[in-house]
């Protein structure tokens, strides 16, 4: 599988980080990665992870301004992007189909080829405007998987957390996994 993981600058670049930990030990998984340069400023800010830790979790990386990388067009094959966490300017931009980011274009990439697309919006609260923008990315089949921590499986630690959210969004991508607890 050939899966595109955008980090945008919303709280919680921790998720994309794990869930590029995990896809990195899936032998038939290969990652393009694209981060925002307020991911680059977030993961500094709330993470004990370096950028180049990062950059090297993924098999391929491109720079969020390369609208020309392969990624950035429909005759280059992937299977699924994944935008975690996705911040609202992201958001609108994919619903409003602006591209002028390499995120938001592999996002639009994904819809005009029907690929799956699932976005973990990372902001609360949520106002009209970002729920307009979620509905009508829901509409056109976009899997939007927010980080909302669950209490049935008592987690204990923050990796609890993060990998119940990563195991959803493997869960989506059709990824067999037992990242997380799951309800018994």
């Amino acid at each position: 599988m050939n899966i595109v993981v955008g980090i945008t600058g919303a709280s919680g670049a921790i998720y994309g980080i794990r869930l590029l930990e995990v896809l990195k030990i899936v032998p038939q998984v290969t990652t393009h990665l694209v981060m925002s340069k307020y991911a680059v400023k977030n993961i500094g800010l709330e993470t004990d992870y370096s950028i180049e830790q990062v950059l090297g979790l993924a098999n391929y990386t491109y720079d969020n301004d390369g609208l020309a990388a392969r990624i950035s067009s429909g005759s280059y094959i992937t299977d699924a992007t994944v935008i975690v966490p996705c911040s609202m300017k992201t958001l609108a931009c994919i619903s409003n189909g602006i591209c002028d980011t390499l995120v938001s274009r592999a996002a639009d990439v994904a819809l005009k080829e029907s690929r799956k697309l699932i976005i973990c919006p990372r902001e609360t609260p949520l106002n009209s405007i970002h729920l307009e923008n979620m509905l009508k990315l829901s509409r056109l089949g976009v899997k939007i998987i927010p980080p909302m921590p669950a209490f049935y499986n008592k987690p204990k630690t923050l990796d609890d957390v993060l990998n119940h959210q990563v195991m959803k969004i493997c869960d989506c991508l059709g990824i067999a996994n037992e990242i997380g607890r799951r309800w018994e």
